[in-house]
């Protein structure tokens, strides 16, 4: 990069500190306040996040949790409210900006400054050896896209897109790619949950989740919460859990960090939470190392069998393979199981008292178990885990892969797939 255009960027600060034990509370209000009244003013942020996950509203963007039957009137966290003062900001990028900016100079700006200068207003264009870009009428533009995907090859073409996207645009999306003779459609679930619908798929017959919102809320008596961070990218999930230990479930973390999410929950919508209480979330916290939850649940899966803690009818009428499985959990050797996972046997043998000792269980997962090379192994193991005590199909229990974007599963099913079902081509 040309020197004569760089930009002095200030040495970045390090600062350690005790870490957090409690999440939310008035400072999360504060702070979302803070954002969207400098993003969308008063009046534009009374009138927009009030419609943020309501009937007749909006899905926030900012992740794939999902509502309640009874809602509140302030029915999203920090991060939903960022999110979408993201989106509806009141600053403009116009033709001006881009008039006074070159490309060379807007090159040496890291993202998130060009983010936050707002949005376009029209579109723009760079014309070949032109320095700046200037403003183009919408005719024209797609006009311009449209003669350019003429002139390409189809099969060297992508049509990426990500969960933000509407059921209605999804499904035109893949049509036009379609048209155009390509099945080239990936899509952000292709870097999130991919190897859950496939591990999913491979056990269970279908790759979404088995649980609803009053599953885990009202009716679930345990809940894992593995490779997950909550109170960090989904802090709505916390209202939930927190209705769940209301109904006498006891939660798991199983993570190599403690978060402070799954510590103590301020809910800023009680008194108990406004008066600093809160609510103590996870019962126990598993420190499980980096990539060690197969041998884990692996671990727990042959205790299981070995105290025939097993749910002996479900698994003769509702699955196979059991008795293959079941060799190979025999034959593993506790010095591995505790090696690759990080604990303690005497820690498995604890946790599977708790798991004897509830009826109905959901495991929920996220993007620490989705990233790994082995991580369709990983789910692979916790489906089995769910059915070896009939933890699927029944109120309270199952499994509850957490997607990130709030229409991934949604993409899927309106077609963003290179893998279409044959009743969707038909």
């Amino acid at each position: 990069m040309s020197t004569e255009h760089s930009v002095d960027l200030p040495e970045p600060t390090l600062r350690i500190k005790e870490p957090e034990t409690a999440a939310v509370g008035l400072p999360g209000v504060a702070h979302s306040m803070e954002y969207a009244l400098r993003e969308m003013g008063p009046r534009r942020s009374l009138q927009t996040l009030l419609k943020v996950n309501q009937v007749g509203g909006f899905d926030c963007p900012s992740c794939a949790w999902p509502d309640p039957d009874h809602r509140k009137a302030a029915e999203f966290c920090e991060n939903g409210a960022k999110a979408v003062a993201w989106e509806a900001t009141r600053k403009r990028v116009d033709r001006a900006f881009f008039a006074a900016n070159s490309i060379a100079s807007l090159n040496e700006r890291d993202d998130h400054w060009l983010e936050s200068q707002g949005r376009l207003t029209e579109p723009m264009y760079v014309a070949p050896g032109e320095t700046h870009y200037s403003p183009i009428t919408w005719s024209d533009a797609i006009s311009l896209i449209a003669d350019r995907m003429r002139a390409s090859d189809a099969d060297r073409s992508v049509f990426y897109t990500s969960g933000r996207a509407s059921n209605e645009a999804a499904f035109v999306y893949q049509l036009l790619a379609r048209q155009l003779g390509t099945n080239n459609l990936p899509d952000c679930s292709n870097m999130c949950h991919e190897s859950s619908g496939t591990a999913l798929g491979e056990v269970i017959g279908i790759g979404k989740g088995t649980v609803t919102y009053d599953d885990l809320a009202e009716h679930s008596d345990l809940i894992f919460v593995v490779g997950q961070n909550p109170g960090t990218n989904h802090p709505r999930m916390l209202t939930a859990l927190e209705s769940a230990k209301e109904n006498g479930a006891k939660v798991v973390s199983i993570n190599p960090l403690r978060e402070a999410g799954l510590g103590r929950f301020r809910n800023p919508q009680t008194v108990r939470g406004v008066t600093g209480v809160g609510t103590q979330l996870a019962d126990v916290h598993v420190p499980v190392q980096v990539n060690g939850d197969l041998a884990l649940f692996a671990g727990i899966n042959k205790l299981l069998v070995e105290r025939d803690a097993i749910a002996h009818p479900f698994i003769e009428e509702h699955t196979d393979g059991f008795e293959v499985a079941a060799q190979a959990w025999a034959a593993m050797e506790w010095d591995e199981i505790t090696r690759l996972s990080g604990i303690s046997r005497e820690e498995i043998e604890s946790l599977t008292d708790l798991v004897e000792s509830r009826e109905r269980v959901i495991v929920c997962w996220a993007m620490g178990l989705t990233q790994h090379k082995n991580s369709v192994a990983t789910i692979r193991e916790i489906a089995s885990f769910l059915l070896l005590r009939g933890n699927i199909g029944k109120p309270g229990a199952g499994a509850c892969p957490v997607r990130g974007h709030s229409n991934v599963q949604g993409d899927r099913t309106m077609g963003i797939w290179e893998k279409p079902p044959a009743w969707f081509l038909d």
